[in-house]
């Protein structure tokens, strides 16, 4: 059989290229057909600017040509004879490439429940993610947050910290387009300015106490050291965007005068008694619950053949949009 693949043949190059699959299972392997996969717009275009230092995760990573994505729902068509608890037609959540059709570990894939539509199910790795991030940060009730960048990741922390119980949470990003998919709660204050400026506003809002805990989510090296001047004291900043140069990140003035603490935290990570799992389901039954809802950030829709175009637009404009998917039911 053959499938189509978005591959980055280089740096800055997209193509959708068409591909032999050879269809034959292992025993504990499941064929998949596509219906939706989402863009990771931070790490996606960090992979297709080919940046990176020397020594980190992304330059171990990302060889070119290189498959981008990881945030798939699938069908799928068929299971190996030792597979148990997949069946074919049921749907799963996979962390595989931008493909019509592939093959994985049935471990690999979570089954998606009948509530949770195609698109809702594409966002499990990056509801881990910001709930890892969250876990990290160990949140308290009546604490007070910042959350610098508005992408994919910072619009799902924010409303977990709400879920939380955070007192005022406090959304940075000086791209008012972000801002405006934010949830329409008491206590959620967008300001529509970069970190730097943000200082002033929220030592204004807070009669200069500061934060209690700011996440950065931006992934851009310069934010790290702006972060840090965002919290009090004891303060807490935590790391949810993984920059690809981490040799221009700096601390920042005060990390030791002020005995803040910088918390990473990455994706494949558990937190204390919290698996994968465990977060898959939980993220999960909030949607259906209502708490929390992604409906609103799914911006762009686009077929699998008008790769090059989606990846330009996040490319040429990447405040314009946020939830950027590709729907593969177009090429069937």
């Amino acid at each position: 059989m053959e499938s189509w693949n978005v591959v980055f043949p280089q740096a800055q190059q997209v193509e959708i290229r068409k591909e032999p699959l050879d269809p034959a299972l292992g025993r504990t392997e499941i064929l998949c057909r596509s219906v939706a996969s989402l863009i990771s717009t931070g790490t996606e275009l960090q992979c297709l600017r080919g940046v990176f230092d020397a020594g980190t995760n992304w330059s171990d990573w990302v060889k070119y040509p290189f498959r981008p994505g990881y945030l798939t729902t699938a069908e799928v068509l068929e299971v190996g004879p030792d597979v148990t608890g997949i069946r074919a037609g049921d749907r799963v959540n996979a962390g595989h490439s931008h493909a019509q059709y592939f093959k994985i570990e049935a471990r690999d894939a979570y089954l998606l429940p009948k509530e949770i539509s195609a698109e809702q199910g594409l966002w499990l790795s990056l509801a881990k993610t910001t709930q890892l991030g969250v876990r990290r940060a160990e949140l308290q009730l009546g604490e007070t947050v910042g959350i610098v960048g508005l992408g994919l990741l910072g619009q799902l922390a924010s409303q977990y910290a709400y879920l939380l119980g955070a007192r005022e949470i406090y959304a940075i990003d000086p791209a008012e387009s972000r801002l405006n998919l934010l949830p329409k709660k008491p206590g959620i204050r967008p300001l529509p300015m970069n970190a730097e400026a943000a200082r002033e506003a929220i030592r204004a809002a807070t009669g200069g106490k500061m934060l209690d805990v700011a996440f950065d989510v931006t992934g851009h090296p310069s934010v790290l050291a702006q972060a840090t001047l965002l919290v009090k004291p004891f303060g807490r900043v935590v790391l949810l965007g993984d920059t690809s140069v981490p040799s221009q990140q700096t601390l920042g003035p005060n990390v030791v005068s002020d005995s803040i603490s910088i918390l990473g935290i990455h994706a494949l990570k558990n937190y204390r008694d919290w698996d994968h799992p465990a977060m898959s389901e939980l993220f999960l039954r909030y949607l259906i619950q209502g708490r929390m809802d992604i409906a609103p950030l799914i911006t762009h829709r686009y077929s699998p053949m008008d790769a090059p175009e989606a990846y330009g637009l996040l490319a040429n404009n990447r405040s314009s949009a946020m939830g950027v998917l590709f729907d593969w039911t177009l090429l069937n």
